[in-house]
């Protein structure tokens, strides 16, 4: 499996997964342009995407999702509780194959999605786990806090992108943000912190977690140097080095991440 973030952040999400025979974009919350031209860095024609999973309904990770739909013929699948907010947002009836999944797992070619419900002020907001030839990649973003049930679906993934979005004084002290939108980011249907992030990887080390990658940084509340040191510092103090017992990148908004090749 390949898995890549081209791009992560309150501007704009989206991640590329690859099998032997499939290959999937989860969101697309950019331009048409810049999925494009992000695709064809990583040397990926547009045309072969099979498909594109919604995590969710916010304009950062649909922004591009009708224009590529419409110009590749793209197949899109979002969960049934969904459709109908997705096609008033996407304003398009002339999408070609809109695909509708429940709870259950499913199948695109040779992998294996399994969907689950996060905490977020969406009409409904899921993660997603992705297996294919004994491996497993699960993806963790727009989530207000973890509990038992997400942390049970993100154990023995090879790979697990989880979000990272805020430092939390930072955030309060931002004299940009009103206090509305500070309780929003803040609260438990908002987005996770830096040390909500960091509790849970302590959790998932206990579960055979090996690599993270941090997404969904705030450019106003967060900087990729403050997550990362942030969650380092929280691990070793709790007996768990970074680099050696977990690995952990960030994924950022404006460069496309680092490649991840999972044999």
């Amino acid at each position: 499996m390949k898995v890549v973030t081209l791009a992560s952040g309150s501007k704009g999400n989206s991640t590329y997964i690859e099998t032997i025979n499939s290959k999937v974009l989860v969101d697309i919350g950019i331009t048409l342009k810049q999925i494009e031209e992000k695709l064809k860095e990583i040397e990926v024609c547009p045309k072969d995407i099979d498909a594109i999973l919604i995590t969710h309904e916010h304009s950062d990770h649909i922004k591009g999702v009708g224009s590529f739909a419409k110009k590749y013929g793209t197949k899109i699948y979002a969960h049934n509780y969904l459709w109908q907010v997705l096609e008033q947002k996407l304003d398009d009836k002339s999408l070609n194959e809109q695909i509708v999944f429940f709870n259950d797992d499913f199948i695109i070619s040779d992998l294996t999605v399994s969907s689950f419900e996060v905490p977020h002020d969406a009409t409904y907001c899921v993660g997603y786990c992705f297996f294919n030839d004994g491996k497993k990649i699960s993806i963790a973003t727009d989530l207000g806090h973890t509990n038992p049930r997400i942390i049970d679906k993100l154990k023995n993934s090879t790979l697990v992108i989880l979000e990272a979005n805020h430092d939390e004084e930072l955030l309060k002290q931002n004299p940009k943000y009103p206090l509305y939108l500070k309780n929003r980011i803040l609260s438990s249907r908002g987005h996770l912190s830096n040390l909500s992030a960091a509790q849970a990887i302590l959790e998932l080390v206990n579960f055979n977690v090996k690599q993270i990658v941090l997404a969904h940084l705030s450019e106003e509340n967060n900087a990729p140097e403050m997550a990362y040191n942030t969650i380092k510092d929280f691990l070793k103090s709790h007996g768990v080095e970074e680099g050696k017992h977990i690995f952990i990148d960030v994924a950022t908004q404006h460069k496309i991440g680092n490649i991840f090749y999972l044999k």
